[in-house]
């Protein structure tokens, strides 16, 4: 479908419009690509001839699809954020007076059991694979930050390095979910691994090109790190380290909110670390910390 392609481009521009986070508009707009791919190699010529039992069949394509980077199925996780945007999509088409569909679908929630948590000792192992050059010091800090401070995939990419205030011991937030912000305490390890990234391997870094970028983490060719090169940084000192399980920058999250309610900090206190907007959110951890 030729039109497909404007339909996402105007999708696209919708999300940017209404203030979406960066990462969701850049998942959102693949998710739907995948959506209009499967359409098509089913001849689903036209999303008029979109019905129930079409969203039905591809659900169920996701559930059984295999994951192309790591041996099994796609997540839970994967196919609720597909899921929920072609249900964004739906309401781009209905708000900008194009012909759409009702999603009716509702993905399973991921279980607290199905969420991967790192032990302490993982966590060492993964420390004990960086390396002492520049990557390897760049490694530490990104562990620093979505270990050591707990942040989102997104709020971790969008920091910028006036963000870490070393002397205070505290990162700022700018990007945090719902547009919170919120300030984010570190402990002395964390701070000087940052401060170690920062003066020595980011000053490396950034003089390749004699720019002053903003961005805390840069790429070797000067620019801010993405998603997915932060999520590879990761994989390679998981590979290094032997772990034997999944590996990812949430996963890093989940695993020191679990981490700090083993180690007897209060519900409430790892709410406002993590910035959940309600216990609710952080309630999904106590079950981790008493396995």
């Amino acid at each position: 479908m030729e039109v497909g392609i404007v339909l996402i481009e105007g999708f696209e521009k919708w999300l940017r419009t209404l203030g979406y986070a960066e990462t969701t508009v850049y998942n959102s707009t693949n998710y739907v690509r995948d959506f209009f791919f499967y359409l098509k190699i089913n001849e689903v010529s036209s999303l008029e001839l979109v019905q129930p039992e079409t969203l039905t069949r591809y659900h169920q394509h996701l559930q059984n699809r295999k994951n192309k980077r790591q041996n099994g199925s796609l997540s839970n996780n994967y196919i609720t954020s597909n899921i929920n945007a072609i249900k964004r999509f739906s309401r781009y088409l209905q708000e900008t007076g194009k012909p759409f569909f009702e999603v009716s679908i509702r993905p399973k929630p991921e279980s607290t059991t199905s969420k991967t948590i790192l032990t302490q000792s993982e966590i060492k192992a993964l420390y004990k694979a960086c390396t002492s050059d520049i990557l390897g010091i760049r490694d530490r800090a990104i562990l620093s930050v979505y270990y050591g401070c707990g942040l989102r995939r997104s709020e971790g990419i969008g920091l910028n390095v006036s963000d870490i205030l070393l002397k205070e011991k505290r990162v700022y937030v700018r990007k945090g979910k719902n547009y919170k912000e919120r300030y984010v305490p570190m402990t002395e390890a964390v701070r000087e691994d940052l401060e170690n990234y920062i003066y020595v391997a980011r000053e490396q870094i950034r003089s390749f090109k004699n720019t002053k970028p903003e961005a805390l983490f840069l790429s070797m060719q000067v620019k801010r790190m993405c998603g997915n090169a932060l999520i590879e940084r990761v994989h390679k000192l998981a590979g290094n380290a032997n772990l034997q399980k999944q590996t990812g920058l949430h996963i890093l999250r989940h695993s020191i909110a679990t981490h700090l309610l083993q180690s007897g900090m209060t519900l409430e206190e790892v709410s406002q670390f993590l910035g959940h907007s309600s216990l609710e959110s952080t309630q999904i951890y106590t079950h981790l910390a008493n396995e």
